[in-house]
């Protein structure tokens, strides 16, 4: 199944118990019922297949409306009636696992998004990865895939810009993919002054504003 442009109209997503009827039927061998299933969720492979178009060199949208595709025919062919993950979130990590793996493939894909890439922290200070994100129940699926990938963006554009000091600061001010830390703490693991630490976070966010405005 071949999707040819970003502009195709998708059929509208399931409600809930239209998906759940679909997949009770699925589970009994209705063929029809898989075909369902993927047609109404090639909403899900536009959306995610579209954040990747940013730094790929060698996919069009195409290709990688393609290869998103593969990866939802994946997902509703191994999704089981026991799991216990909604089926978008399921068919989110399938599709990008897809992309990824030809991405990566290829060797144009220079900064990978690795399902056990930390966010960040949650409230207890416990680190979250991406496969965590994926696996929680919330509606929001496709937000978090969003912002999964836009700090794949921030950290690939800091990688360019900033030195290998200056991107340790920000990523740690900031918590960029990890704990967020104070000043004063980052002075600390330096080994340098609390000021020097502010001086270097000001001008480390001048330069990668001025590359990203």
């Amino acid at each position: 199944m071949k999707i040819k442009s970003l502009n195709t109209t998708f059929a509208k997503p399931l409600s809930s118990e239209e998906e759940q009827y679909y997949l009770d039927r699925m589970f009994n061998g209705d063929i029809s019922a898989k075909d369902e299933l993927i047609v109404r969720n090639l909403r899900l492979v536009a959306h995610i297949s579209k954040k990747f178009n940013y730094n790929s060199n060698s996919h069009s949208n195409e290709d990688l409306i393609s290869l998103g595709t593969v990866g939802l025919i994946k997902g509703i062919n191994s999704f089981k009636a026991d799991k216990k993950t909604k089926l978008s979130t399921y068919l989110s990590k399938c599709i990008q696992n897809e992309i990824l793996m030809n991405l990566r493939i290829t060797k144009k894909y220079k900064n990978d998004i690795s399902m056990q890439e930390p966010l960040g922290a949650d409230s207890e200070g416990h680190e979250i990865c991406i496969e965590d994100k994926l696996e929680d129940k919330s509606e929001n699926v496709e937000k978090e895939v969003e912002l999964q990938i836009e700090i794949e963006r921030m950290l690939s554009k800091m990688s360019e810009t900033l030195t290998e000091k200056e991107s340790y600061i920000l990523k740690y001010r900031y918590g960029i993919g990890v704990k967020a830390l104070t000043q004063r703490e980052l002075a600390e693991i330096l080994g340098i002054s609390r000021s020097y630490v502010s001086r270097i976070e000001k001008k480390s966010l001048e330069k990668l504003y001025i590359a990203i405005k």
